[in-house]
């Protein structure tokens, strides 16, 4: 029976290099954060705040131009077609599934919301203010530095989720890690191979985020 299985079966290439790249980026990305923070360095906490601003602005682009798999418009679903994956009718995908997909989503938009309270903080004694502090009063800067700490404890809880849906797939023999890695995974035969954007404007992109990462980081200003 498994070997039935098997050969029904086919290894498909689902995720492309800059997806993988920018996923595994904001993974490593994530610790150094919470821990530049947690130990006053407030310098490099910063830099690498701006690199994953780079990150999630690429990732943004890359969900509306780039590959198949990556394109927001290929797997963001509404409640119909989640309930379905959850009741099992739904049909097999290349990439994300309804329900994993509320989870990127969800991952994305409190990064995102982080990123952009950090731009807007203001440190306690005021000396030392975020690049975009400058157009918002010193009361409203503390503040949102108040909601930039509590947001990172909503992306531990995501990461939580995630990590945990991860474990329950490999119960189930579906090693997505693994894809993340290689870009590619097994598939049923039905199942079409996602189209993959060219790598010109995967450059396009990136070169667009750095320049509007450089823009926010430099207070916004020429």
């Amino acid at each position: 029976m498994a070997e039935h299985e098997a050969a029904a079966e086919k290894v498909v290439r689902v995720w492309d290099l800059p997806t993988r790249i920018t996923h595994w980026s904001i993974v490593l990305l994530a610790p150094v954060s919470w821990w530049t923070a947690t130990h006053d360095q407030l310098r490099w906490h910063r830099l690498g705040g701006y690199v994953l601003l780079g990150l999630l602005t690429f990732r943004l682009i890359w969900g509306l131009v780039g590959s198949e798999t990556a394109r927001f418009a290929s797997f963001v679903r509404g409640p119909r077609a989640v309930l379905a994956y959850v009741a099992g009718r739904a049909r097999p995908a290349a990439g994300h599934n309804p329900l994993g997909a509320l989870s990127v989503a969800a991952m994305l938009l409190a990064l995102c919301l982080q990123v952009g309270l950090g731009l807007f903080a203001v440190d306690e004694d005021g000396l030392d203010p975020s690049p975009l502090a400058k157009f918002v009063s010193f009361e409203t800067g503390r503040a949102v530095a108040r909601l930039h700490h509590l947001n990172f404890y909503v992306i531990l809880g995501l990461a939580g989720l995630h990590v945990a849906a991860i474990g329950g797939y490999a119960l189930r023999r579906r090693n997505l890690v693994g894809a993340m890695f290689t870009g590619r995974r097994r598939l049923p035969q039905s199942v079409e191979p996602p189209r993959f954007a060219s790598p010109w404007i995967a450059l396009a992109a990136a070169a667009v985020a750095a320049a509007v990462a450089w823009f926010l980081a430099h207070g916004a200003a020429f």
